[in-house]
């Protein structure tokens, strides 16, 4: 959700050297089990408190596929002591800006504000947390909102239902198979209880963790995390059941016919390990290898050189449970979706085949480690990666570590999970072309 409203600007960008070194943070339980984590840096007057939860469209009914998006949303409607439509006023008025985004995994909430605005920012997700309004009138309102995006979105966007089509298609038990933000019918065919009864399902302390970055004095800011959010029950805990997936055997063929573009696209997707493993790691620098920038080696030969694509790429979706790995290209005229599939197939053979050349991977290196820089360039970023590392990898310290693993993989390892995982008969193949009639125009 864009929600944001006023930029703190420069403010928020400290400089990437500054956090090249290690990230230092504190951490611990209160007793109605909200994990809080601490990370204390006075470069710049800022803050930002955030919540993340452990919930997303992988925890949805079948039946009932949208709500954690939908929540994304609801929750800015107004608590007990935050009147409807008020929420964005106390931000901007106070010189901050929040905002709020899914995931199939998890539901992320943040607010940055100048730091003298910290027990603000505090006050206001234990708000959120404890005693949020969830009636028929923000349900309706959002609804409308969801509505609006999914149009924007997915609907009348060129190549929108792209993603939604591969995860229909390369999943089959898991709730992979359907989108963050879900069927406009299952909204509608909500009552108001399922929606109040999901609330009080997920958004428990004991399934979210409160991050607190930026310049704040910690005694106080203690004080504070007590203060506000201690006093909140502890819900019931949240039992998960990872859904198996049979392998894929054989090559899975779809076709999918979209209004809104002219030129059609080849996708080929395979169904591979989940986040925290080391070879979803050598994915995404395989990832890289093939198409992360013009010099890469699709890009170099099917667009550059040989002008059968206008663009080609290839990444890793990596996800708590499984991960995606997509491969995508638009044909040029007069060639075809069958000459860039083969084309595509031929890197991933080389690939397969020889090591990637000593020059390749010290630029990969480079690469990563400039990646893992920027990403901890800001306080936002630095938030956003301290949650997600306790949350869905379960090692908060990985915020300092991850960069080791990458640096550790090795050619043979690249080599190995593209032999492993990118083979014909482990994927789907999707036509994405133009309706019929928008061919004929």
């Amino acid at each position: 959700m864009k929600k944001s409203v006023m930029a703190l600007g420069s403010l928020l960008l400290l400089g990437a050297s500054a956090y090249a070194q290690k990230v230092e943070f504190e951490e611990y339980n209160l007793d109605n089990g909200l994990h809080v984590i601490l990370q204390q840096d006075k470069s710049a007057p800022v803050v930002i408190t955030s919540v993340m939860y452990h919930v997303g469209a992988k925890d949805e009914q079948v039946d009932r596929t949208g709500f954690a998006h939908f929540f994304e949303h609801l929750l800015f409607e107004g608590t007990d002591n935050i009147k409807r439509g008020e929420w964005f006023k106390i931000v901007t008025a106070n010189g901050g800006n929040n905002n709020a985004n899914t995931t199939e995994d998890r539901t992320y909430y943040y607010e940055v504000f100048p730091s003298n605005n910290t027990e603000l920012g505090l006050w206001m997700e234990s708000e959120r947390m404890w005693h949020p309004v969830i009636n028929q009138v923000g349900v309706d309102t959002q609804n409308e909102v969801v509505k609006e995006e999914k149009r924007l979105r997915y609907d009348n966007s060129p190549y929108g239902q792209l993603i939604p089509q591969v995860k229909k298609n390369l999943f089959k038990v898991h709730p992979y198979r359907w989108t963050t933000i879900g069927s406009m019918e299952h909204l509608d065919a909500a009552k108001l209880s399922e929606f109040q009864a999901f609330f009080k399902k997920f958004y428990i302390p004991n399934n979210a963790v409160l991050v607190v970055a930026g310049d704040f004095d910690k005694a106080q800011v203690k004080e504070w995390v007590n203060k506000y959010f201690a006093h909140i029950p502890k819900g019931t805990p949240v039992t998960r059941t990872k859904a198996q997936e049979a392998p894929i055997t054989q090559t899975i063929n779809a076709t999918f016919e979209d209004p809104n573009i002219q030129l059609p696209m080849l996708v080929t997707a395979y169904r591979t390990p989940d986040m925290t493993t080391r070879e979803a790691r050598a994915l995404d620098m395989l990832s890289s290898v093939l198409s992360g920038g013009k010099s890469s080696r699709m890009y170099k030969k099917i667009v550059d050189e040989d002008k059968k694509a206008l663009q080609v790429a290839a990444f890793n979706y990596s996800q708590e449970d499984y991960g995606s790995y997509i491969i995508y290209g638009i044909p040029q005229a007069p060639h075809t979706s069958e000459e860039v599939l083969t084309d595509i197939d031929a890197e991933i053979k080389k690939v397969q085949t020889d090591l990637i050349s000593e020059k390749e991977f010290a630029k990969l290196q480079n690469e990563f480690e400039n990646n893992y820089v920027n990403s901890n360039a800001s306080v936002e970023g630095i938030a956003d990666n301290l949650a997600t590392y306790y949350l869905l990898y379960g090692d908060t310290n990985l915020i300092n570590t991850e960069i080791d693993i990458y640096r550790k993989i090795t050619r043979e390892e690249i080599r190995e999970v593209a032999r492993k995982f990118l083979n014909p008969n482990q994927r789907l193949v999707l036509n994405y072309v133009p309706a019929k009639e928008k061919a004929q125009n």
